[in-house]
């Protein structure tokens, strides 16, 4: 079937069951997703790509719901991730307004081939840690995190233009999708999501594993690792509040 057709039966079927904002539902009717997405482009379901999540069409449109960008506002995409989400928004605010990292390279390298195929190569996309953002390119209007944190990262807050905006989904396994002000106060809800957590450095799949020391190794008792590890002892292992000030921990061996 025509893709065009199924672009516009997805959008359909997305607005006949949630609000859609009128401007992401006409960028999602023109970006060609099966540009990013091999299987099944125009179903409303998750998929994966080298291990990482691909989110839902129906997970897009809220985030970028929330995020209510303008033409002409400069956006920045936490989690570039196959690039979608960054080609959405160039549609909606023009591509040269449009930047986006992640932390994994490999994800980089599929996003900014998948943006070319997709005419949006004028869309920036770097290999960055999510919590540092872009500050060469700041401020921004609107800055979108595709993954959860505990709080609004300081670093991305401080990015932001005055009365600019950082839609995030904030909590651990049960998480709120935000919207934080130039103050870093919360200053909507928009309702449950269940995203991936932030990554920070060591934790992509494309690079090295983190060395644990011998105390993590011990209290390691499952082989689920990471922030969804059944005892949670790796998510109380990290200054989750000294990561997201943006300040290091020094440690004494």
């Amino acid at each position: 079937m025509d893709p065009a057709v199924l672009r516009e039966d997805m959008v359909d079927g997305l607005e006949h069951g949630m609000d859609v904002a009128e401007s992401v539902a006409l960028a999602m009717r023109t970006v060609p997703r099966h540009e990013f997405v091999e299987n099944a482009p125009y179903q409303n379901r998750d998929g994966d790509y080298e291990g990482s999540t691909v989110l839902s069409p129906a997970n897009v449109a809220r985030l970028l719901s929330a995020l209510s960008a303008d033409p002409d506002e400069d956006v920045l995409v936490v989690g570039a991730g196959v690039g979608y989400t960054a080609a959405l928004l160039a549609e909606i605010v023009g591509e040269t307004h449009v930047h986006a990292v992640d932390i994994d390279r490999t994800l980089v390298y599929a996003a900014r081939s998948n943006l070319q195929s997709a005419d949006a190569s004028a869309v920036l996309v770097d290999c960055r840690d999510g919590a540092e953002g872009l500050p060469e390119y700041a401020p921004f209007d609107r800055i979108l995190v595709e993954a959860a944190a505990i709080g609004p990262p300081e670093r991305l807050v401080s990015q932001l233009a005055p009365d600019g905006r950082l839609v995030f989904p904030m909590g651990g396994p049960k998480q709120t999708l935000v919207s934080v002000d130039d103050a870093g106060e919360v200053v909507e809800k928009h309702g449950p999501v269940a995203l991936e957590p932030l990554l920070v450095e060591g934790e992509q799949r494309s690079g090295l594993a983190r060395n644990r020391t011998a105390r993590e190794d011990a209290e390691l008792d499952s082989d689920e690792t990471g922030y969804f590890a059944p005892t949670g002892w790796e998510q109380e292992w990290i200054d989750w509040d000294e990561r997201l000030s943006g300040r290091r921990r020094r440690y004494e061996r």
